[in-house]
């Protein structure tokens, strides 16, 4: 469910793209009207607003952005700068890839998203950057995280509901061989299954699992997989609570001394479209604080404007 704060009337693309241009003339950048209007727009509408900007003024409306907002705003606006406009996902995977490398990022985008998106994901990838995601993969990734990750992109699965209990309860069985009941991991096993069988066919098969062995699966590939990239995958995929996992990701970005200012926007950004609203729920649960608060105590500015527009209240 989405927490996206849409005005309740027809927007004006023409008028949002000269009250954006507005924004931009004069000494420094009005960022407080900028996010305004970007946070409280849908993706259809954001789109028709880029047109009408290049239209008007003959300029890309995102190379606007990057160059009129600075310091640390500048940074952190970016990253929503490039969701805003389908962007995101393909540019965090090319940085998290080649730039700084960070492949925690990379597998939380690449294993979170369904095969429509990864489809996209990779046009996006390849027609921005001129390379095969691929290819990318195969240089910063390796081992059985690699082999994973290519299997998982490359393999189109089902998207729906409907889950086949005989398979499942032997993938539960292959899965319990490959990994306690023997002596040394079965990776290829457990890459096969991760990568083939859809999210709800996967949560099928934890819960054979569970049933069947008295373990969770969960609790399994912490402890016999041994690559924590590799690990971290395979967890992603198997989360049968999608709201959960993003909580938990939410949680870790602010716990400690300084916050991940990267993965909060990240995670808020991609997912506020998506799931916030049951994100927000999990992580009341959880760590008996709203999850609006725990932002509005790590962060400051405007800065905290846009994220708490994203996530909208309490409630």
């Amino acid at each position: 469910m989405s927490t996206l704060a849409v005005p309740p009337f027809l927007t004006n693309p023409r008028q949002d793209a000269i009250d954006l241009y507005k924004a931009f003339k004069g000494f420094g950048c009005d960022s407080a009207a900028v996010i305004n209007i970007l946070a409280h727009r849908d993706a259809t509408q954001r789109a028709l607003i880029q047109q009408e900007y290049k239209a008007m003024y003959s300029a890309e409306l995102t190379n606007r952005l990057s160059s009129e907002l600075s310091g640390n705003l500048k940074a952190r606006d970016n990253i929503f700068i490039k969701h805003i406009f389908h962007e995101l996902d393909a540019t965090v995977l090319r940085e998290a890839l080649c730039g700084v490398i960070d492949l925690y990022a990379a597998t939380e985008i690449i294993c979170s998203r369904t095969p429509s998106q990864i489809q996209t994901i990779k046009q996006i990838y390849h027609a921005k950057f001129g390379v095969h995601l691929e290819h990318d993969i195969r240089y910063q990734a390796s081992g059985d995280h690699q082999k994973l990750l290519l299997a998982y992109i490359g393999t189109g699965r089902y998207e729906g509901h409907e889950v086949d209990p005989h398979k499942a309860s032997k993938d539960a069985k292959d899965l319990f061989k490959a990994g306690e009941r023997r002596l040394g991991t079965d990776e290829k096993t457990f890459i096969h299954i991760f990568s083939e069988r859809s999210r709800a066919q996967l949560a099928a098969v934890a819960s054979y699992y569970d049933h069947t062995y008295g373990n969770k699966l969960e609790k399994v590939i912490i402890y016999y997989l041994i690559n924590l990239f590799f690990l971290r995958a395979c967890l992603s995929l198997c989360a049968e609570n999608p709201a959960k996992y993003f909580a938990k990701v939410l949680r870790k970005a602010m716990k400690g001394l300084g916050t991940n200012d990267t993965a909060l926007v990240r995670v808020v950004v991609t997912r506020t479209e998506i799931d916030m609203q049951y994100i927000k729920v999990e992580y009341h649960k959880k760590y008996k604080k709203h999850l609006h608060d725990a932002i509005h105590s790590e962060t400051s500015g405007h800065y905290r404007t846009f994220l708490l527009s994203l996530v909208g209240s309490h409630a």
